[in-house]
């Protein structure tokens, strides 16, 4: 898995030249990252041609610009094949400071019917081509895939802490998150135990699917860059991705008869801490929260006896039925979309607070507050071959592009 990364000389500038994944970044976002330096990796991970050029596709701009960077020396290529470690210092939404550790390496882009990569959801044909016009422009790795490793015996965690144990060879700063980067070459390197198979997809089947894709279409670009951290480490994180619901016109309230045939429903004080209560509601129960207006906020918590089985939408898998959110997608997210006559609007955050201010300033109609989905969840449903709703995980932090590079060939 190691291999020779290529990445920025203006170690002192890093900060101004990586971004966030190609997919969590909004036009606003993707023009501020761009006025920080005309380096900035946006530039080739989200490419957008200067006005009269006349060369062709915003792709071939982009493999252009990298092309140029590389003969002026802003980018570099390392002379030995290395391994990179890199921690992520960062703060939870309740405030508490955590470390997520991981390695990027060189991974077999070869599909999923080895299974030794594993996904838990479904992609679209739209990003997938995208990158893929990005990929064969470029020849180039700009970000990694997310990876997490079950490290049953801990080994690969404790290399990872091992090695951050030094100064590293180089820091950074995303969008409040510290970033401290290790060069692991030589006997160091010979030593470090990359984990085997299966690994699972936390972020980036699309990227995942597109190096695969490309890897059968062109031999020698048979490895994709991952990022790989471990189930054991503390520091890795999902948050949960509430619901919000916009236009429904009926009043909720409508809808307790039926949820009271699967939950326990209840209101709660207007004092009570509701994300504390929900995380402890949740704790041996699937629960959500729902959050109306005036402060009518429920609380549901499934019952042991509920009869998940009449529910026709319902996956009959365990893994999935084990989901909060699949459990609530179908049962109260749908049931909340359906008291709308026209077509209600359904967003996302992992920001509880702005979904419960959205219902209170009237600006949604409601929001389903859920609790993180876990690791050992995400490992089930993607070893059933099976795939969760959309928004199930939100790992935290994303893994950042431009740190590390890699030339596919």
């Amino acid at each position: 898995m190691p291999f020779r990364g290529e990445r920025y000389r203006a170690a002192e500038r890093l900060s101004a030249l990586i971004a966030p994944p190609y997919d969590v970044i909004p036009p606003p976002e993707r023009a501020r990252l761009a006025a920080l330096d005309e380096h900035n990796i946006v530039h080739v991970l989200l490419p957008e041609a200067p006005s009269g050029w006349s060369g062709g596709d915003r792709y071939t701009w982009a493999a252009e610009r990298l092309a140029a960077w590389r003969q002026s020396g802003v980018l570099a290529r390392d002379p030995e094949p290395a391994a990179y470690v890199m921690a992520q210092d960062f703060a939870l939404p309740t405030g508490e400071r955590r470390t997520r550790l991981g390695v990027f390496g060189a991974l077999a882009a070869e599909g999923y019917e080895s299974r030794r990569v594993r996904p838990h959801e479904k992609t679209h044909a739209g990003p997938k081509a995208d990158r893929l016009a990005l990929l064969r422009a470029t020849a180039t790795n700009v970000e990694s895939i997310f990876l997490i490793a079950p490290d049953p015996d801990g080994q690969f965690a404790g290399a990872l802490q091992a090695v951050a144990a030094r100064k590293p060879d180089a820091t950074a700063e995303l969008d409040g998150v510290g970033i401290r980067l290790w060069v692991v070459r030589g006997a160091d390197l010979s030593r470090f135990p990359f984990p085997g198979s299966p690994l699972y997809i936390a972020d980036g089947h699309h990227r995942y699917e597109t190096a695969s894709a490309h890897a059968r279409e062109n031999l020698a670009a048979d490895r994709v860059l991952a990022f790989i951290a471990s189930a054991r480490d503390p520091g890795l994180v999902v948050l949960p991705t509430h619901r919000l619901i916009f236009g429904a016109g009926r009043d909720p309230d409508q809808l307790l008869d039926f949820w009271r045939r699967f939950f326990d429903v209840g209101r709660l004080a207007p004092c009570a801490d509701r994300m504390e209560r929900l995380a402890q509601l949740g704790a041996s129960a699937t629960a959500c929260l729902v959050a109306l207006p005036a402060g009518r906020d429920l609380s549901l918590v499934l019952r042991k006896d509920a009869p998940l089985g009449d529910v026709p939408g319902l996956s009959q898998s365990p893994a999935l039925r084990s989901l909060d959110v699949a459990v609530v997608e179908e049962l109260v997210v749908k049931e909340l979309l359906r008291l709308d006559s026209s077509t209600p609007t359904l967003t996302y955050t992992a920001d509880a607070r702005a979904a419960f201010e959205a219902v209170r300033r009237g600006a949604a109609a409601s929001a389903v507050l859920l609790n993180g989905t876990k690791v050992p969840q995400v490992f089930a449903v993607a070893d059933a071959g099976e795939f969760m709703p959309p928004k199930s995980t939100y790992f935290v932090p994303k893994v950042p592009s431009g740190l590390v590079l890699r030339p596919v060939a």
